[in-house]
C-alpha cells in the first residue's frame, strides 16, 4: 500500500511528543518513504480494521510510501473479508524504516515480537490509540480515549492527511467502529461517532453487510471450542469465568487464538458483574480477556497486570502456568465487584 511522494530529508530524530492534534502525525507520515504498522496480538475488529484501513488511507495519498501491515497473530476468520486482509504479515522484514506505528496497542508489550525497538534507531515510533490506559510509550503518540475505536481516530488522520476516504477503507474502519461498539450499542457511542459511521457509509461501507460478517460469523471450531469452555463453567460471587486450554483448543481443530469473543458472550449473564477467559496462549503465557458490566472497571486491574483497555473491556498477558495465574487473578476480580467499587 503507497502514499504522496516523499520529501528526501529523513524524518527528524525521535522525541517524546504529545500531540494535540493529528498535523505532528500526518507531518512524519509524509516524510516516510517506509511506514512498518503493526496492531496488537489477539486482534480483534478494531485492530484489524484500523490496520488495514490506515494502509488504505495511505493508499489515498498518491505514490510514493510503502506500508508493510503487521499482525502478530492469525486473522480471525469474521475478518478475511476485509480489503487487504491477504496482504498483512505476521513478522516484518528487517530493514530500515522511516516511521512506525502501532495501532490500537496500549502497551508495547501488546504489539508482540514483531515490535522491535531496539532495531529502529533514530526511527520515529507513533502511537494511535484510543485505550485510557494507554502507556504512551510512543514518540509521537496521539491517545484520545473519547474514541469509540481507533478506526474513528484513523479517519482523523486521514483528515489531517488529506487523504480521501475510499471504498475499502471504509469498509475495514467501519468493522472497527462496529465491532469495538458492539453494533453501537456502548456508552461511549455519541453523535460525533455517528457522524463518522455516516461518512464511511457515504463512502461506500455496507453497514448491514459489515455487521453481519463481523459480528454473526462463527466458525464450527469456535462453537466447538466455546463448548468445552462452557462446560467448565464457574461463577464465584459475581465473576463469571472459565479457561480455553491447549488441549481444549487441539480437541476443537480452533486455530484461531484468543476465546473467539466468549468473554464477550458471558457477560450477558445477569449473575456476572465481570466475565473473565483464561486463555493458553503458550510458551508459559497466559492471555486474560475482561468485561465488566457499567459501573464497574476491569481497565486498572488489566493495566496492573501489564495491559489495558476500557473500564467494561479490557485485558493482559501473564507469564506463569494456567492454574496459578487464575489462583492469582480471580481474587483481584472478586474484589472489584463489591457495591462500594461500583461507580
Amino acid at each position: 500500500m503507497r502514499c504522496s511522494r516523499p520529501s528526501p530529508a529523513r524524518p527528524p530524530p525521535r522525541k517524546i511528543m504529545h500531540p494535540t492534534d493529528l498535523n505532528e502525525v500526518a507531518h512524519v507520515l509524509r516524510r516516510s518513504r517506509r511506514v512498518l504498522a503493526i496492531c496488537h496480538v489477539a486482534p480483534d475488529g478494531d485492530a484489524i480494521g484500523s490496520l488495514l484501513g490506515f494502509g488504505w488511507v495511505m493508499a489515498a495519498c498518491g505514490p510514493g510510501h510503502v506500508v508493510t501491515l503487521i499482525c502478530p497473530d492469525p486473522i480471525p476468520a469474521q475478518f478475511a473479508f476485509l480489503p487487504g486482509a491477504a496482504e498483512i504479515l505476521s513478522d516484518p522484514p528487517r530493514q530500515a524504516w522511516d516511521a512506525v506505528i502501532s495501532l490500537d496497542a496500549s502497551d508495547p508489550r501488546r504489539l508482540g515480537k514483531p515490535f522491535r525497538p531496539a532495531e529502529y534507531g533514530d526511527t520515529p515510533v507513533i502511537n494511535l490509540d484510543h485505550h485510557v490506559t494507554n502507556l504512551n510509550f510512543g514518540h509521537l503518540n496521539y491517545v484520545d480515549a473519547r474514541a469509540a475505536s481507533t478506526t474513528q481516530i484513523v479517519v482523523d488522520l486521514a483528515d489531517a492527511l488529506a487523504a480521501p476516504i475510499s471504498q475499502p477503507a471504509a469498509i475495514c474502519l467501519l468493522t472497527g467502529l462496529v465491532t469495538d461498539t458492539l453494533s453501537f450499542r456502548t456508552s461511549n457511542v455519541t453523535l460525533q461517532v455517528m457522524d463518522t459511521a455516516r461518512r464511511l457509509m457515504a463512502a461506500g461501507a455496507n453497514l448491514a453487510e459489515i455487521a453481519e460478517r463481523a459480528m454473526n460469523h462463527k466458525p464450527l471450531s469456535t462453537m466447538r471450542l466455546w463448548g468445552l469452555a462452557l462446560a467448565d463453567l464457574h461463577l464465584d460471587g459475581h465473576v463469571v469465568w472459565t479457561h480455553i486450554t491447549q488441549a481444549m483448543r487441539e480437541a476443537a481443530h480452533a486455530t484461531e487464538s484468543g476465546d473467539g469473543g466468549l468473554v464477550g458472550y458471558l457477560i450477558t449473564a445477569p449473575e456476572a458483574r465481570i466475565s473473565t477467559v483464561f486463555t493458553e496462549a503458550g510458551g508459559g503465557k497466559v492471555e486474560i480477556g475482561f468485561r465488566a458490566r457499567p459501573g464497574y472497571d476491569v481497565s486498572e486491574l488489566a493495566l496492573s497486570l501489564g495491559g489495558g483497555g476500557h473500564p467494561q473491556a479490557a485485558g493482559c498477558t501473564v507469564d506463569g502456568p494456567l492454574a496459578a495465574v487464575e489462583q492469582r487473578v480471580l481474587p483481584l476480580l472478586q474484589s472489584l465487584t463489591g457495591p462500594e467499587n461500583k461507580r
